[in-house]
């Protein structure tokens, strides 16, 4: 009998322990060219605001040593076009679709929630009070407590579907707001978004992004995320989707051993398409090596 990959985040049933990186992989149309998306374990989308969001001026990218650098602003077309043009889409495939939600107040956020409520094939929303690189809300929200609290509040009346919690590395004691968070009605967390950085161009003297400052991602990142993830997961009672520089299977495997049920595949994705199924395998590959017979097995065993 082969080993048994499904986990549980909430109330969502993952058929692997392998989401991706909202704002990695779209809406999902942009990767169904590679591989069949129900094969992975959910697809968390892309930012989703009550208005369309510009995003930030160009440029607003850069490669950085072991990563990248974004400063994209959560550009997106608004609820309404994932409503009516991005999920039908996904509904075609079997997978768990996760929207990650985003606004400028609190109100824009449980609108948003609100109106996802009942929309078919989303099983749960990913509450973006992290993102590094826009000027208002998200990530005012994020850094503290208080605020984290408000938010996961204020969306947990407004919504039945489970609820993650994205958190910031930007801040100087991410357990007191992850503990913020489900004791405001969170019923798992995700971390780590990515952490503030800038680049400059010595020759020109010039910042490399329009917006300065960006989000750092991609294997930099990682010993700061698996260390978060670490302290998080032992923190709290409810699941912990890791994320931050995972590449490979061996990556998924140390977060998971560190106390994350789930992973998400971000960078990644940019450098190599097949990166969340080559993983998925890796996975599966390493629990019958070492005789477990499920991902629930290893789980926080890291001593």
């Amino acid at each position: 009998m082969g080993v048994d990959l499904s986990v549980e985040v909430g109330r969502i049933r993952m058929k692997n322990p392998v989401t991706v990186g909202s704002g990695t992989f779209g809406f999902g149309r942009e990767m169904a060219d590679f591989y069949d998306l129900s094969q992975l374990g959910a697809i968390t989308v892309k930012g989703t605001s009550l208005e369309p969001w510009q995003g930030n001026d160009y440029p607003r990218t850069v490669e950085t040593p072991s990563g990248m650098l974004n400063a994209i602003g959560l550009q997106n077309d608004g609820i309404d076009s994932l409503i009516n043009e991005k999920m039908p889409f996904l509904r075609q495939y079997d997978v768990p679709v996760i929207v990650n939600v985003v606004g400028h107040s609190l109100e824009e956020y449980i609108e948003v929630a609100s109106r996802l409520d009942k929309v078919e094939g989303i099983a749960g929303l990913e509450i973006n009070v992290s993102c590094p690189n826009v000027k208002e809300g998200c990530m005012v929200f994020g850094t503290t407590p208080q605020g984290t609290a408000e938010v996961v509040r204020g969306v947990r009346a407004a919504t039945g579907l489970t609820l993650i919690t994205k958190l910031s590395p930007n801040v100087t004691d991410i357990v007191s707001i992850a503990q913020a968070a489900v004791d405001a009605g969170s019923d798992a967390l995700s971390l780590i978004n990515t952490l503030m950085g800038t680049a400059i161009d010595p020759w020109a003297r010039k910042f490399r992004l329009a917006n300065v400052t960006g989000g750092l991602s991609g294997p930099a990142v990682k010993p700061v995320a698996l260390r978060m993830v670490y302290e998080v997961a032992r923190s709290v009672d409810v699941p912990v989707i890791g994320m931050g520089g995972i590449m490979t299977a061996g990556d998924a495997i140390e977060f998971i051993v560190a106390g994350a049920s789930a992973i998400a595949v971000g960078t990644a994705n940019f450098v190599n398409p097949m990166a969340a199924v080559e993983i998925i395998d890796g996975i599966e590959e390493y629990l019958t090596k070492m005789g477990f017979a499920s991902v629930d097995d290893i789980v926080g065993t890291v001593s």
